[in-house]
C-alpha cells in the first residue's frame, strides 16, 4: 500500500520488537504502511484425550476448546484492544488502485498439487530462493497459497479430511500436511525480501464440521450462535429423517423443508441450491444425528449449508456476535501473527439470509445487505492493519459494485473469465464485448477486479448477471433482440458444445456450475483436439495460451496465473482419480500434481497424494533457459505491462471491430496524451481489419510496445489499420502529437 505516514510517529506509543523478516533481512526497507504485530504468538495447547468423546465428558470438552477457531479468536483479539496501532491506517473505503500498487500480478498456489522435494513442505517450498528469484525476473509480485490451515473435521477423537479442498477451515492452526507456521512466517519474510506479498484466505461463510461445530452441536456457551443451526422440539422429530449409522448428518429434502418452514423452524427453501445432487444434496439444509449436551440433554439440530453438509454456515447476525468474532480473530492471526500482507474472503456473497415476506418466494439469500456490511466489516478490520482483500463474488455486477464500494479492495473478475475463453472457443468475441462494457457501463473499474486465467475451480459459466439478475432484460446479441436468461443459456451450450462431449471428453462437466478443464485443455478443445497424447507440437496451445494471458495482463487490475497454467499442464485421466471423482467433484482432474521447479522429477505424486499430471511447457528453470518459452514470452508482457503503467490505468472503450474475432481495449494512461490499447485476434485465422476509437487523436503516433517500431499513425477517422496472424495479440502504444498535446 502506499500511505507513507511516519514509522517513528505511528509507533510512538508503542516501542516494536523486531521481527522475523527484519532479523533475517536487517537491510531490508521498512514498509511504507504501518503494520500492527501481535504482542506474542498462541501458545498451542496440547490436551490428553481420555474418555469417551461425548458432551458429558469434560475432558473431551476441553480438548475440543483447544482446537477451537472462537477460542482462539478471543484470545488474538485482546492483544489489539485498547492499542494504538489499530488507529494508525484509514479503513473506510477501498483502495483498489493501492492493492495493485501493492502487488499487480499473482502466482496462485494450490498445495495439494504442488510436487515438492522428498519430505519437503508445501511452505518450505514456498519460501525457496530460487523460486523467488525466478518470480522477480518473470514479474510476479505476490503468492495466493490457497487455503494451508487445518481443515474437514472431527468425529470422536479423529480429525477427518476436508471435503472441499481445504475450503472448510476448523482451525487457525497450519496443517500439518503443509508445514508449519514457523515455516509459513519464513515464506513471509522471504516475500517480504524480493518485494513480494504473500495472500492468505480466510472463509467468512462457513467453517467444517471441526471443534466449535462440535460444541455448538453441544450447546456449549455461545458456540450455537455462531452457525445458522435451530434446534428442534423432541416432539417433532418424527418429521425429520433418520441419519444413516456411520454419519452426523443428512441432507432434508424439499418437503421436510417446507414443514420446517412452515413449523417456523427455518427460513425455507434459498434462491437456488448450489451443488444440487439428488439424493445427495436437496436442499440447502440437513439435520443432525442426537447429540448429548453439556448439559445433559440431547438434541438435534438443522443447519444451514450454502455449499457441502460439512460446511455449516456461519450466522453474521445471531445476537453474540460469535461467528463475527471468530472471522475477525481468524484474519488478525493471519496478518498480525503469521505476516501475511492481504487475504482472500472466500464465498462471502452468502453472508445474509431472510425468509421472504411473500408466500411461496424464497428466502433471500444473495445480494442480501446483511453480506454487504460483514464485508465492509472484515475489510476494514484487514485495512485497519495494513493489508487488502480480494472477494470471489461469484453474483451480478450490480452485487459486485455495491459490496466493493465499501467491502473487499478486490474482486474476482467471474464477469470476463467464461466470455474470453467463450470468445476462444467460438472464435468471436461478441460476447466478451458485451461483458467488457457491461462491467463498465455498470460502475465496476477492472483496475478493480482480479484477472485470472485458471484457479482451483472450475471454468465457472453460471453468467448470474444474465442468467439470474438481469434475466429478463433484452440485449442485442448475434442480431437478435433476446433475454439475459436466453442470452446465458447459448453461452452456456456453446461452451458445452466446443469443449466437452465426445470432442473433448478430457474435460468435464462440473454440477450446474461449469466445466471442469485447465486453461491448456480449453486451448486444447478449441483447436479442435481429440486426444492430449496426439499432442506433439505445442505451439498452437502456447501461442492460445499467451494470447489469454494478453487480454488477462494487459488491462487494468491485477493479472493472477496458477502453477497448471506455468507449467501448461493437461487434465488427469478420470481413472487416476477415481475415489476423489466418487462425489460427483470432478474438479479433481484440472488439480494435476505439477513440479513448479523441477525439484523432484522421479516424483509421481504430490505429497498431498495428487496424481503427476502432463506438463506440455516444463518447469520454471526448464523455461527460464529457453527463449521461446511460455514463461519468457509471458516475462515479455508483464514488463510491458509494468514499465507503462498499464495495471493502474484507466479503460475508456471497447471499441467496435471490424472482425468478429478482434477486441480491442482502450486504456488511458497517466500521462493524458498516451493511450494503451491491447488488440487480440481470437479467430482460428489470420485476420486484417481497423481498430478506431474516439479516444485516438487524429494524427496520433502508433508504436509496437514490445519492439519500439512504428505501426502507423491514426488517421482522421480516429483509426488505423492492423494485420494479425491467428492467436496473437499487440500491445500499442497511441500518443498524440505534439500540437494536440500543446492544446
Amino acid at each position: 500500500m502506499t500511505d507513507t505516514a511516519s514509522d517513528d510517529h505511528d509507533q510512538t506509543h508503542e516501542p516494536t520488537e523486531i521481527t522475523y523478516d527484519e532479523h533475517r533481512h536487517p537491510a531490508r526497507p521498512r514498509t511504507l504502511r504501518f503494520r500492527p504485530k501481535v504482542k506474542a504468538p498462541f501458545a498451542r495447547r496440547s490436551v490428553a484425550q481420555d474418555g469417551s468423546a461425548t458432551g458429558d465428558n469434560p475432558a473431551y470438552v476441553s480438548w475440543l476448546l483447544a482446537q477451537s477457531m472462537l477460542a482462539d479468536a478471543n484470545e488474538i483479539s485482546q492483544q489489539f484492544s485498547g492499542q494504538g496501532s489499530m488507529w494508525q491506517n484509514p479503513f473506510a473505503n477501498p483502495n483498489p488502485r493501492g492493492a495493485v500498487t501493492a502487488a499487480s500480478v499473482w502466482f496462485t498456489a494450490y498445495p495439494l498439487s504442488l510436487i515438492t522435494r522428498p519430505e519437503e513442505s508445501f511452505l518450505t517450498a514456498m519460501a525457496d530462493e530460487e523460486m523467488w528469484k525466478a518470480f522477480a525476473e518473470i514479474g510476479i509480485e505476490g503468492i495466493h497459497t490457497g487455503p494451508v490451515k487445518r481443515a474437514g473435521g472431527i468425529s470422536g477423537w479423529e480429525y477427518t479430511p476436508s471435503v472441499d479442498g481445504h475450503f472448510d477451515r476448523i482451525s487457525t492452526q497450519i496443517d500439518p500436511a503443509f508445514g508449519t507456521e514457523d515455516e509459513f512466517r519464513k515464506m513471509c519474510a522471504t516475500a517480504n525480501w524480493y518485494g513480494g506479498t504473500i495472500i492468505d484466505d480466510v472463509v467468512p461463510g462457513h467453517t467444517g464440521k471441526g471443534a466449535d461445530f462440535r460444541l455448538a452441536e453441544m450447546h456449549y456457551a455461545d458456540y450455537p450462535g455462531i452457525y445458522h443451526m435451530v434446534e428442534i422440539d423432541p416432539r417433532d422429530w418424527h418429521e425429520l429423517p433418520e441419519t444413516p449409522a456411520g454419519v452426523d448428518s443428512v441432507n432434508i429434502d424439499a418437503a421436510t423443508e417446507e414443514w420446517l418452514d412452515k413449523a417456523g423452524y427455518i427460513i425455507g427453501r434459498l434462491q437456488r441450491v448450489i451443488f444440487y445432487a439428488e439424493g445427495v444434496k436437496e436442499t440447502n439444509w440437513s439435520v443432525t444425528r442426537p447429540v448429548l449436551g453439556v448439559d445433559g440433554i440431547e438434541r438435534r439440530w438443522v443447519y444451514l449449508h450454502y455449499f457441502k453438509d460439512g460446511q455449516p454456515s456461519i450466522n453474521w447476525l445471531d445476537p453474540t456476535f460469535a461467528g463475527m468474532r471468530m472471522v475477525m480473530g481468524d484474519a488478525l492471526h493471519s496478518l498480525t501473527d503469521l505476516g501475511t500482507g492481504a487475504l482472500r474472503l472466500d464465498a462471502n456473497g452468502f453472508l445474509g439470509v431472510e425468509k421472504s415476506a411473500a408466500d411461496g418466494s424464497p428466502a433471500w439469500s444473495e445480494g442480501h445487505p446483511l453480506s454487504e456490511a460483514a464485508n465492509h466489516l472484515i475489510a476494514s478490520m484487514v485495512r485497519k492493519v495494513g493489508g487488502f482483500t480480494f472477494q470471489e463474488l461469484n453474483l451480478t455486477i450490480d452485487d459486485i459494485r455495491e459490496t466493493g464500494e465499501a467491502g473487499a479492495d478486490l474482486s474476482y473478475d467471474f464477469i470476463n473469465r467464461p466470455a474470453y475463453q467463450h470468445a476462444l472457443a467460438t472464435g468471436d468475441t461478441e460476447f466478451l464485448r458485451l461483458t467488457l462494457r457491461t462491467s463498465i457501463e455498470l460502475g465496476v473499474d477492472p483496475a478493480s477486479l482480479v484477472h485470472a486465467l485458471q484457479n482451483h475451480d472450475e471454468l465457472t459459466y453460471e453468467l448470474v448477471h444474465w442468467s439470474t439478475g438481469h434475466r429478463d432484460d433484452i440485449y442485442t446479441y448475434k442480431g437478435e433482440e433476446i433475454t439475459g436468461e436466453q442470452l446465458g443459456e447459448s453461452v452456456r451450450q456453446d461452451l458445452l458444445d466446443q469443449l466437452t462431449g465426445p470432442k473433448a471428453s478430457y474435460n468435464q462437466v462440473f454440477t450446474t456450475n461449469g466445466i471442469a478443464s485447465t486453461t491448456a485443455t480449453v486451448v486444447a478443445a478449441s483447436l479442435g483436439i481429440t486426444d492430449l497424447d496426439e499432442i506433439t507440437d505445442i505451439d498452437p496451445i502456447r501461442r492460445a495460451h499467451l494470447l489469454l494471458a494478453m487480454f488477462n495482463a494487459l488491462q487494468p487490475g491485477v493479472f493472477a496465473l496458477s502453477g497448471w497454467d506455468m507449467c501448461g499442464m493437461l487434465t488427469l485421466p478420470p481413472n487416476e482419480v477415481a475415489e476423489l471423482l466418487r462425489g460427483g467433484d470432478t474438479r479433481w482432474i484440472h488439480r494435476a500434481g505439477h513440479d513448479l521447479m523441477g525439484v523432484n522429477e522421479r516424483a509421481t505424486r504430490s505429497m498431498a497424494g495428487m496424481p503427476r499430471g502432463r506438463s506440455l511447457y516444463g518447469s520454471i528453470p526448464e523455461q527460464m533457459a529457453d527463449e521461446t518459452s511460455f514463461l519468457r514470452q509471458l516475462q515479455a508482457i508483464l514488463r510491458v505491462r509494468s514499465h507503462y503503467g498499464v495495471a493502474t490505468s484507466r479503460q475508456v472503450d471497447i471499441p467496435e471491430v471490424s472482425q468478429k474475432g478482434m477486441l480491442v481495449l482502450v486504456h488511458q494512461l497517466e500521462d493524458p496524451s498516451q493511450h494503451q490499447l491491447t488488440i487480440l485476434n481470437f479467430a482460428h485465422e489470420d485476420i486484417a481489419g481497423t481498430v478506431r476509437s474516439e479516444h485516438l487523436p487524429p494524427g496520433s503516433h502508433v508504436m509496437d510496445m514490445f519492439t519500439g517500431k512504428t505501426v502507423g499513425t491514426v488517421d482522421d477517422l480516429h483509426s488505423f489499420a492492423v494485420e494479425m496472424p491467428r492467436h496473437h495479440g499487440m500491445s500499442l502504444l497511441v500518443e498524440a502529437a505534439e500540437a494536440e498535446q500543446s492544446e
